[in-house]
């Protein structure tokens, strides 16, 4: 009779005998096969199978099913310590970023340091101990911002205000390196635009800074804007022009750091949102972010005494690009979240990049923008040569030393509207002449640049770009701005309304303008939609119809 598999006995005893040989059988884990050892005088060892047929059992169903869980249980447990480390070292990574250990200026984020006098955060060596002794180091505030508070145009990011950099320079690449580990934490983040600097200030792909975090969208400067300006129209086109560029906002705020108005609906919205996370205030250099949380500071300090002894350290102001170039911890919030003032993203295609840091605050508005408008009629000579004799063709602009605006075609009514700082000047010459008296008055009559210095570094208008407008309707509105990044934009009006007159028919080829705009490498041009400033821009302007899908996910603007 054939044996019986060893796995087909209901149970075995550890040890049994049989004549001949003593055999001892050892039972281990399931997944071990089962091993039969001889004992013989002369201490051979065979297995079972050898000797006598015998083979190790097959695992039974049970115990493949066993052995699966266990499997199963140890996968999970690698996979739990991967994610533990894969944690930590995100942890890590973002205390090498944002190291509070280390002592920081409170007016401008740069650590402070007592080595290199010309360096950002220097401080006196017995200043320095005094106040650490005395545990005062967040009390300090650098050379560099004691400077900049009296007026000095001091920049300290290399390859910004006319300057190469040097050792004693931040570079901007450094200054982008410390707002990385945004896209590794959950913070809400404010992002500012200038209104006078929409396109150029507005950083379309922040989502690579900041990542997924929620973005609460704040206009600035709108006190700027001239009077009369409907703020209904200037909500609204903020918002379509901000849906265009597939930026999801949760809102949008018109604000004024300087007479406080909206900012009171941004504090509010910060505190619906926040839900215990820190705040970071991002944007461009020189938006306005430290004015903003000065302005902010102010309003919160009605309400939360956290924020009222925040005011004492509030970081520095000026009209230096790269002023802040560390991001400021300030406790501003009840409820323990940090508010953050971080460095300006500095961004090569705004004026700021090519001019001197002495020709900085040429570039900034004080007062209301009050629009320069030309036309043929307000010309005070008119050039025999032009082309077309009764219109602009044949006639150049240039605002300052840092536009040249070639009129190559445009309607006898056609009339351009500068709006931008009144300290660049804009003078009008006939187009064959122009390059001649570009040469001629740069640094004197057409300035920026201003100064010897300046003047022989100057480089010129190296970017050319030819504009091609065209328009449909020109008696409801103008037909487009064009935008200097960094500077301000040029309004373009086909043709001029006048209560006198009715606008005349236009045949099919004059729904067309070109221009030839030059500016300093690598400054940018924009074409967008007009911008309805003014009283008139409420009678021209047109809201759009909106689905309710649309109007469901717009995001709504406030002020």
């Amino acid at each position: 009779m054939a044996l019986r598999a060893l796995s087909t006995f209901p149970s075995l005893p550890r040890r049994f005998t049989r004549r001949g040989p003593t055999l001892t059988v050892i039972h281990r884990n399931p997944a071990t096969s089962i091993v039969c050892k001889s004992i013989s005088p002369s201490e051979s060892t065979v297995s079972l199978s050898e000797r006598d047929g015998f083979a190790a059992a097959a695992p039974t169903p049970g115990e493949r099913f066993l052995e699966n869980q266990r499997a199963h249980q140890a996968q999970k447990v690698v996979k739990k310590e991967l994610k533990r480390e894969k944690k930590k070292k995100k942890d890590e990574s973002v205390r090498k970023v944002v190291d509070t250990s280390v002592s920081c200026c409170y007016g401008c984020g740069a650590p402070l340091q007592t080595s290199d006098v010309d360096s950002p955060g220097f401080v006196d060596l017995v200043t320095y101990d005094l106040k650490k002794k005395h545990h005062q180091l967040r009390s300090v505030i650098c050379g560099r911002c004691q400077l900049l508070s009296h007026g000095h145009m001091i920049t300290a990011v290399g390859g910004n205000g006319g300057y190469a950099g040097g050792k004693q320079f931040v570079s901007a690449d450094q200054l982008r390196e410390k707002l990385s580990h945004l896209r590794l934490e959950k913070a809400l983040i404010v992002k500012l635009v200038d209104i006078v600097d929409f396109n150029g200030s507005f950083l379309a792909r922040v989502r690579d800074l900041v990542g997924a975090n929620p973005i609460i969208l704040v206009i600035t400067k709108i006190d700027l804007l001239p009077k009369g300006t409907d703020m209904n129209c200037i909500g609204d086109w903020v918002v379509e022009v901000t849906t265009k560029k597939k930026l999801n906002v949760l809102s949008v705020h018109l604000t004024s750091s300087k007479s406080l108005d909206g900012v009171s609906g941004v504090a509010s919205e910060i505190q619906k949102e926040k839900k215990g996370r820190d705040v970071y205030i991002l944007g461009a250099a020189n938006v306005g972010k430290s004015a903003f949380i000065n302005a902010l500071l102010k309003t919160m300090a009605e309400r939360d005494p956290v924020a009222a002894a925040a005011q004492k350290y509030k970081p520095i102001q000026s009209a230096v690009p790269g002023t802040t170039l560390g991001p400021i911890q300030i406790n501003a919030f009840l409820g323990g979240e940090k508010l953050y003032d971080t460095p300006g993203v500095h961004l090569h295609h705004r004026q700021a990049a090519v001019v001197h840091s002495d020709d900085l605050p040429a570039l900034a508005p004080q007062n209301r923008l009050r629009g320069q408008s030309f036309d043929i009629s307000t010309l005070s000579t008119q050039s025999s040569s032009s082309s077309e004799g009764e219109s602009l063709n044949g006639y150049t602009f240039f605002w300052g030393g840092l536009v040249r605006i070639d009129i190559l075609k445009a309607l006898p009514e056609t009339r351009f509207t500068f709006y931008g700082p009144k300290a660049l000047e804009i003078h009008v010459v006939p187009t064959k002449t122009a390059t001649e008296f570009y040469q001629k008055e740069v640094g004197v009559l057409l300035t920026p640049p201003s100064g010897k210095d300046q003047i022989q570094e100057w480089k010129g208008l190296q970017s050319h770009r030819l504009l091609r407008i065209e328009f449909n309707d020109p008696k409801s509105r103008p037909a487009s701005d064009v935008a200097i990044s960094g500077l301000g934009w040029i309004s373009i009006e086909p043709i001029r309304r006048s209560k006198d007159s009715e606008p005349r028919d236009l045949e099919e080829a004059e729904h067309e303008i070109r221009v030839c705009v030059s500016v300093p490498k690598p400054v940018e041009v924009f074409i967008r939609p007009t911008l309805p400033i003014g009283t008139s821009g409420a009678e021209w302007y047109q809201y759009r119809d909106l689905s309710d899908k649309e109007e469901e996910v717009r995001p709504k603007w406030y002020f």
